[in-house]
């Protein structure tokens, strides 16, 4: 592998724990402002994370504020764990015989995810949605509900990537034992 393969690796894969760490802070902020939001005269749905007011849903409905915070939740978890998979894929690969089981299983995991996550995005949407014809003020929630058309490419490239994946690991096989 050459140098500048090296280092690109290497520079990918500490932007993979930097993105990681920063879903994983969002994730935990909007759980935990959220559960303390629960409580009476808690103002933290005023600020649930970054300037996000859900103050009116909870005002209006209590199990539809939770509904809609866990799939705020859910769905920053969900990217935390692409890009954890992600970390796995740095730690298991092995750059002489790249094709592995392991491997293409993190591959496969991660396109499933990534579908994941555009379902959860689309039932955010949805809900948000039908909570607003209800007369709810909801936010404009583009930064935690956006994307999920992109996250639909997302997936099917990664999917196409570990089928062709796949096909290396039976390449190489055969290889190892014509060798």
């Amino acid at each position: 592998m050459k140098p500048q393969t090296q280092t690109v690796l290497k520079v990918l894969h500490v932007l993979a724990w930097c993105i990681y760490i920063g879903l994983l802070i969002k994730t935990g902020t909007l759980a935990y402002s959220s559960v303390v939001s629960l409580f009476p005269e808690s103002m933290a749905s005023h600020n649930l994370y970054l300037g996000l007011t859900l103050s009116k849903l909870l005002e209006f409905s209590r199990p539809d504020y939770v509904t809609l915070s866990f799939l705020l939740v859910a769905l920053t978890g969900l990217k935390a764990y692409i890009f954890h998979l992600a970390i796995q894929i740095f730690g298991k690969i092995n750059f002489v015989n790249p094709f592995s089981e392991t491997v293409a299983n993190l591959i496969f995991r991660i396109s499933y995810v990534a579908f994941a996550v555009v379902l959860l995005t689309w039932t955010g949407e949805g809900y948000a949605e039908w909570l607003t014809k209800r007369g709810v003020e909801i936010p404009d929630l583009g930064d935690y509900l956006g994307g999920g058309d992109e996250f639909l490419l997302l997936a099917a490239i990664i999917f196409i990537i570990a089928q062709v994946f796949k096909r290396g690991i039976e390449i190489q096989a055969e290889n190892d034992l014509t060798v």
